[in-house]
């Protein structure tokens, strides 16, 4: 089981990093809107597995499994063809923005549909005919996007036809004019010497240069090589010594560890609170941490195009994350649901966020190596502060209630605020410093976006030869 857990994460991590890198670099002009679809309909895939789960399989975990091993290695198969590395445009797509749009638009549609779906089954049973057929419409939403290159195909063609059927017309009209306007052709102006001088400067340049080469590559000469700016390609070695890849590290680290442990404490801390069936809350938190993936990169996109950083929406969010701590730690009667829709939200924003962030500072030559180190921030605080903290601070609470020791007894349970006072407590200061630490990321990084996004739209930085 151990050996099955291990491959399992490990492939799904790499699945992920392969779309995502893939994808970003075909678009490296609207890595933004790239990172706000794909992160959010990574966060859906829970709740359309556990759709498919409840409707179609039955609640059957063998059947689960045997289409979890089937099924996804069927996929990869199929879409290995589409998800592959692709010339990008030379420039902005007129097109793009409302092919993005639409795929944002069917991902929401999408998360409200689970969401009503998930709350009807858990109120009313629903008849087998209405699950099969939610189950189709939830299908039919998943294949939407499909729409845009079957419509751009389609487009495609139809413009090459009319493209040819004009040069056959327009080849006629030049044959007629062709005598006409042959002794038209001269040039307004004669070369001047100005010019011949200017050319033989650039061939003396040339030869210069080439003659640089021979002697590096002789080993005569020894050209320094430049160590990258913020916003060029870096190497893993090259980032892991700049502030600005720790200071990012920290502040990822605060905000998605703190909300890890909640969400995987979540059941016990409703039930803490007296919420005995706590489905409402986690498919609560499911759908609000899609809203703020989409959100949080809508909104970024937006603002950086006026030379905002995108990770001023990490502070603001985890300043959002420390009221809401204080606000679980207080336990007062009504505000369970709303914590833990706002804390979804602000858990969300930060995945959003942080993508974009690091092809921006560090380029995407290496961007799935780094970007996937900077996650290990996820598990390391999921370990530390769920793992170690909670726990522990849980299991000791529960023996002071019960009065046994833990070490006799196989279940336990804790009733009251006090079982995660503390955590709360804990967890609201990690985010107090991980919002310091943003601050200094902001001011540190402001240029950058001000070179990047001057213009009001993304530029790739001109980088020299290193």
């Amino acid at each position: 089981l151990w050996i099955a857990l291990c491959v399992a994460t490990n492939s799904s991590a790499w699945l992920g990093t392969a779309v995502l890198v893939t994808n970003i670099r075909n678009f490296p002009l609207s890595r933004g809107t790239v990172a706000v679809i794909l992160k959010p309909y990574g966060g859906l895939s829970a709740a359309v597995f556990t759709e498919i789960y409840n409707m179609l399989l039955h609640n059957s975990s063998s059947k689960l499994l045997l289409v979890l091993a089937v099924g996804v290695p069927v996929v990869c198969l199929v879409m290995m063809y589409f998800v592959r590395p692709c010339t990008p445009a030379s420039g902005e797509d007129s097109a793009a923005p409302s092919h993005f749009l639409f795929t944002q638009a069917a991902s929401v549609v999408l998360g409200f549909f689970l969401l009503t779906t998930t709350i009807l089954d858990h109120m009313i049973p629903l008849s087998a005919s209405i699950s099969y057929a939610s189950l189709f419409i939830m299908i039919i939403l998943l294949m939407a996007p499909l729409a845009i290159p079957v419509k751009m195909t389609i487009c495609r063609k139809r413009t090459s036809e009319s493209g040819i059927l004009d040069q056959s017309v327009g080849s006629s009209d030049s044959v007629v004019r062709a005598g006409g306007d042959a002794d038209k052709s001269e040039p307004l102006l004669d070369p001047s010497s100005s010019t011949t001088d200017l050319g033989s400067f650039r061939d003396n340049d040339d030869v210069s240069e080439v003659a640089l080469l021979l002697a590096e590559g002789e080993g005569a000469v020894r050209r320094k090589k430049r160590r990258p700016k913020r916003g060029e390609d870096f190497k893993f070695t090259e980032a892991v010594v700049k502030a600005d890849f720790w200071l990012l590290f920290l502040v990822y680290f605060a905000g998605v560890g703190s909300g890890v442990t909640v969400l995987n404490n979540l059941a016990q801390i409703g039930i803490a609170q007296g919420v005995h069936d706590t489905t409402i809350l986690l498919s609560l938190f499911s759908f609000c941490n899609f809203v703020g993936r989409l959100g949080g990169g809508v909104v970024s996109e937006h603002f950086v195009r006026k030379t905002i950083p995108r990770t001023i929406w990490m502070t603001c969010t985890q300043v959002i994350m420390i009221i809401t701590y204080l606000l679980f730690a207080s336990s007062i009667d009504g505000t369970l649901y709303a914590a833990t829709a706002l804390l979804g939200i602000c858990y969300g924003v930060q995945f959003s966020i942080m993508i974009p962030t690091v092809s921006e500072l560090f380029g995407l030559e290496h961007f799935g190596l780094i970007s996937n180190f900077l996650a290990l921030g996820n598990p390391l605080a999921a370990f530390l502060f769920s793992g170690l903290l909670a726990g522990y601070i849980y299991d000791n609470e529960a023996a002071k209630q019960q009065g046994f020791n833990l070490l006799t007894s196989n279940v336990i349970s804790c009733l009251g605020p006090n079982c995660f006072r503390i955590t709360f407590f804990v967890l609201a200061g990690v985010c107090c410093v991980g919002s310091i630490f943003s601050i200094i990321l902001n001011i540190r990084i402001r240029p950058v976006y001000q070179m990047l996004y001057a213009g009001g739209s993304f530029r790739l930085p001109q980088t020299s030869n290193k």
